[in-house]
């Protein structure tokens, strides 16, 4: 703990809103509870989530040199903050940026943070929140009071609770938007904030609001409720309100958000938010936390019956003023420019016609521009933040957001002064160009800093972001607008779904060591609210990943249509064409003394945490169970080729199959003469696997295998295009768990 913390609590004394510093000293009250052992770490837990105080990679006290795990002393002795995680580990603080506005004070606010009690570094998420790391959880009421004095709160940005709303950062200023979105976003996070129909969620919540139907920025079809502008005319006379989606997500399987209204009147939005959160809160699974999100209620009732509680649920709310006050107070805000409108006489600088033409976009108001501020892996520095504050008081009247790309946007800059702003931009490290596109990689922290990381997304973004950045001027054109995204798990924070190209970390074994890989996912949709999504291709080592971009933008480059968008060329050429292409990439070096596949991105520590296997006669030692493996793994590809051909029937059968194949290959480990009766393999893995949880995964628990046996319980049933889709989704990750459980069973199985 710091020693200032003291003097922050005195110097704020009475200039906190009450509700903050009241909800403050409570978590510093629990604080003291927990350190005292008067209250219970799982219950001490979601407290310090619900107000953004989150876990970190190694809080559980060790950490794998490369050879074995070693662990890591901390002065806190065994007092945890959560199971498995010690007290003075050092963990992550996110903190809830609605709609992604700030001025300039906040700025500054979050730049004296990064550098007092984190690495100097802040990072922007993709849901248009801060994450500091490596903040000590007693540093955390000091670290919210200084924030809460800026006007900032971090309550409820983690947990089973309403997180940040996220809206378009152009909300306001698009030339293509039906309204400005702004003052609903921010009504919506103000009146969800803590309120009591809210806190009884068996997962998270996310909304967001987008101004049009056609672009990426507000993402609305892939939320958990999502709000998209729209208008009617009714007796010649307008009305604003919202085509509103629920039950969208990303997550290990993504969910395409299911049409809950055409038209809500704005006026009712926040009630009708209120009537979604009271179903969601009441019916909503608890239990099995694999299937908490609302989306699975969705599916489970079907989007009718859900349509027709809520809408009961509605009728029955007891009248409430907030509902059109807060979107009232927030409608008396309106931005306006610093400085005139002008044309600049200005000769532009070096790199400033790039700059420009990927960086800036018109307003729709005459004369003014937004300017993008990229940010490499998400990533700014304290001295950053200040200059950042500096640049957007001298331009601007303070008019910043952060994106869902992890870049900011400074609104209202005169076209006059884009070349002086570049400049300034430049001066301090921030006029990098190519903002949304090929080189403006979005990454979750990987297994930099998150628990649940199993390849280095940051590590390989940094490296795609080198390779591409060094041939920008010889990128062809139709490559250029593409978007890359990785995730250093399944869990989808990089969001890699609705990526032209996405990635997601896994570990596979080749010669008998644990090698990163990435799971390739191609054809998703970043435009039209990420309408769509793509579908996994095949797992690739880490560090063959470059060449798998380099090979697949140039066959896109030479062989797509003109105006052809990605997706539409991968469903052109075909899973089969695609996988190869990329192929001989997913084998083992030809070079048995090249290890270098055997490390991550970034990371010098060998990856693997198995024993080495000896071969015979020059040979590899290949189990039976690694083959069984990899044959389910080619029948998901089926999957998916049958899925492509319409056959949804048939790829849903045949995902359900390659799940049940991966199942039997781990019951022969102890049973080599399992029957191939699907009774029989889901009885006996439940026996050995589930019931003994060999096969669940440290963080998901015994999520996948429910997959399984849902599916199983399913086995005789028809499949439609979603159904089929959704079980392929399931198939890959049941397999790729699979893989995993083996990987810790380290089994000396029977070689074929």
């Amino acid at each position: 703990m710091k020693a200032s913390n003291a003097q922050w609590t005195k110097r704020f004394a009475g200039e906190i809103p009450e509700n903050l510093s009241r909800e403050i000293d409570i978590f510093e009250a629990e604080i003291a509870l927990r350190k005292q052992g008067k209250l219970d770490e799982r219950l001490f837990a979601e407290t310090r989530l619900r107000r953004g105080a989150y876990g970190q990679r190694y809080d559980n006290g060790k950490r794998h040199d490369g050879k074995a795990v070693q662990q890591i002393t901390y002065s806190s002795g065994s007092l945890t903050k959560g199971p498995s995680t010690m007290w003075d580990a050092p963990g992550m603080q996110r903190i809830k940026i609605p709609a992604g506005g700030l001025n300039a004070e906040q700025l500054e606010t979050m730049a004296e943070l990064a550098e007092e009690y984190s690495d100097g570094i802040a990072h922007v998420t993709t849901r248009q929140d801060f994450q500091l790391h490596y903040i000590h959880i007693d540093d955390t009421p000091t670290v919210m009071r200084r924030l809460a004095a800026a006007g900032i709160t971090t309550r409820e940005a983690c947990g089973n609770s309403v997180r940040n709303v996220t809206a378009c950062p152009y909300a306001g200023v698009c030339p293509d938007e039906v309204f400005d979105v702004t003052p609903h976003a921010r009504a919506l996070s103000k009146f969800l904030l803590g309120h009591p129909d809210c806190q009884n969620f068996g997962r998270k919540f996310k909304p967001s609001f987008s101004g049009c139907s056609q672009h990426a920025c507000g993402l609305a079809r892939m939320h958990d409720m999502g709000m998209i502008a729209a208008t009617r005319t009714e007796n010649g006379k307008q009305e604003q309100g919202f085509e509103v989606y629920v039950g969208g997500g990303l997550g290990a399987v993504p969910y395409q958000a299911k049409l809950f209204d055409s038209f809500v009147p704005a006026t009712e939005l926040l009630p009708l938010a209120q009537a979604i959160a009271r179903v969601f809160a009441r019916l909503g699974e608890k239990k099995n936390r694999s299937r908490a999100r609302i989306k699975f209620l969705i599916q489970d009732l079907g989007i009718e019956k859900f349509k027709e509680l809520v809408l009961e649920e509605r009728k029955n709310l007891p009248f409430d003023p907030r509902w059109t006050q807060y979107v009232t107070d927030a409608e008396q805000s309106h931005e306006t420019p610093l400085r005139p409108a002008s044309e600049s006489a200005v000769a532009a600088p070096e790199g400033f016609e790039r700059w420009r033409e990927t960086n800036t976009r018109a307003q729709k108001q005459a004369g003014y521009a937004v300017v993008t501020v990229a940010l490499p892996l998400g990533d700014i520095t304290a001295d950053q933040l200040r200059s950042l504050a500096d640049i957007v008081r001298r331009f601007t009247k303070e008019t910043v957001r952060t994106t869902v790309e992890q870049n900011f946007v400074v609104r209202w800059v005169s076209l006059g002064d884009l070349p002086e702003v570049y400049e300034a931009l430049r001066a301090v490290g921030l006029g990098d160009a190519g903002a949304s596109h090929l080189t403006d990689i979005v990454t979750c922290p990987g297994t930099d800093t998150c628990k649940l990381g199993i390849s280095s997304s940051r590590g390989l973004a940094a490296e795609l972001r080198r390779e591409l950045t060094a041939k920008d001027s010889s990128i062809d054109a139709s490559v250029d607008k593409l978007h890359i995204k990785i995730s250093g798990c399944f869990n989808s924070c990089g969001q890699h779904h609705v990526a032209d190209l996405g990635f997601y970390g896994v570990s596979r074994k080749m010669s008998g060591y644990a090698v990163p890989h990435f799971q390739v996912v191609l054809g998703g949709e970043w435009e039209n609210n990420g309408s769509s999504y793509g579908l996994p291709v095949m797992a690739i080592p880490s560090k063959h990943i470059p060449e798998v971009v380099a090979r697949l933008t140039s066959r896109f480059a030479s062989e797509g249509k003109p105006g052809e968008a990605f997706k539409d060329f991968a469903k052109r050429i075909g899973k089969a064409e695609l996988k190869n292409i990329l192929d001989d990439l997913a084998r083992p070096p030809a070079n048995p003394s090249d290890h270098s596949i055997f490390t991550d991105w970034g990371d010098p520590r060998e990856y693997s945490l198995g024993d080495l296997g000896v071969g015979e006669c020059a040979g590899e030692v290949v189990s039976s169970t690694e083959f069984d493996l990899a044959a389910a793994e080619r029948e998901v590809f089926e999957a998916q080729v049958a899925w492509e051909s319409g056959e949804f029937d048939k790829a849903g059968k045949t995902a359900y199959e390659a799940m049940l194949h991966a199942a039997k290959a781990l019951v022969k480990i102890d049973n080599p003469n399992i029957s191939d009766d699907p009774d029989r393999i889901v009885g006996e893995f439940r026996t050995r696997y589930y019931d003994t949880q060999k096969f669940f995964d440290p963080f998901a628990g015994g999520k996948f295998a429910h997959y399984l046996f849902a599916a199983h319980e399913k086995a005789r049933q028809l499949h439609t295009s979603d159904s089929s889709r959704y079980l392929i989704d399931e198939a890959h990750l049941f397999i790729e768990a699979a893989h995993s459980c083996y990987n810790r069973l380290g089994t000396a199985a029977a070689v074929v």
